[in-house]
């Protein structure tokens, strides 16, 4: 089948290649800027055009390359992190229309940064799906292939990412396959009841803010779903920003009175917090740009996470 594909990331680039091994033909590459955690520039894809013979165009207005699209000639378009608005009048210029991966059990979790969203509120899966799109609608349209990841308390956004860097490019291929066999295949109809989606809005790197005075558990969700690649979940630590990369909830049965932030115990690689619920033991942290246990910068037990220092309150330590 001949392919446009339509948007940036490396997840996408290896489904083009992809695609590509197994016989499919790639007509056309319309990419934009890439986002700062993206490993594929848009000079990336200009080199893959060029090596199998499409034609290339970048731009964030899709509209404005309406004519590059049409000349083509592809069937169907395969579009990934595209950041502008598809029109149908876009869509329509393919016979099997427009295939999109989205990070979320569809019809919920539509919209951004849905895999986040889902570990912040406790999710035991995420689902991944390949879906047509519609135009100037959010996630919408016909499911054609979909799969879940099993998700625990200990999952982090970066094994998320890594699953879906692995699966996106084979659903892809799962759903142009089906397509190619049957151009009416539906693995679902979404629902269009407003009460089963759920949509979810962006975050930014300020939402990693750690309040402690939250339960254990809703901050270990915080540190989860802002871990790497994203800017990671901090407090602060003697006036600086300290990140936290890895953590435990610990319920060691003890009753204990303590501002939340407090350091509760230090051993030789990690260091107790308590929290507004339980205690988080802290295990890997970054500080000052460096990476490592928490005991290399954290002594004391008269140490606190989250408040800035007051020097005069030193002659109150008892």
């Amino acid at each position: 089948m001949r392919l446009a594909i339509i948007g940036r990331s490396e997840i996408l680039h290896t489904t083009a290649l992809n695609f590509l091994r197994e016989g499919h033909q790639v007509s056309c590459i319309l990419t934009a800027k890439e986002a700062p955690e993206y490993t594929k520039r848009a000079e990336h894809f200009k080199s893959l055009a060029r090596r199998c013979g499409a034609s290339f165009a970048q731009g964030a207005n899709i509209a404005g390359h309406t004519h590059f699209l049409k000349k083509s000639c592809a069937q169907i378009g395969i579009s990934l992190n595209y950041p502008g608005i598809v029109p149908q009048s876009v869509i329509d210029l393919f016979p099997f229309g427009i295939l999109n991966a989205h990070g979320g059990d569809l019809p919920r979790y539509r919209g951004n940064a849905c895999q986040s969203w889902a570990i912040l509120n406790g999710e035991s899966r995420i689902g991944l799906c390949i879906h047509k799109m519609i135009g100037d609608e959010l996630d919408s349209g016909d499911i054609i292939a979909r799969e879940y990841l099993e998700v625990e308390q200990h999952t982090k956004i970066t094994k998320v990412w890594s699953w879906m860097h692995e699966r996106i490019p084979a659903l892809f291929l799962q759903a142009v396959d089906s397509l190619e066999k049957n151009q009416d295949f539906i693995l679902e109809k979404q629902s269009k009841n407003p009460a089963n989606a759920l949509r979810c809005y962006p975050r930014r790197p300020e939402d990693g803010k750690i309040d402690w005075s939250k339960p254990a558990v809703q901050i270990l969700r915080l540190i989860n779903a802002s871990n790497k690649p994203y800017a990671g979940a901090f407090t602060s630590f003697n006036n600086k920003q300290l990140i936290i990369w890895d953590a435990d909830i610990l319920d060691d049965g003890e009753n204990f009175c303590a501002i939340p932030g407090q350091i509760t115990g230090i051993g030789e690689t990690f260091v107790d917090v308590a929290c507004g619920e339980k205690k988080l033991r802290l295990k890997e942290v970054e500080f000052s740009n460096t990476c490592g246990f928490p005991t290399l910068w954290i002594t004391s037990i008269r140490q606190r996470l989250g408040i800035l220092p007051d020097v005069n309150t030193s002659r109150q330590k008892k």
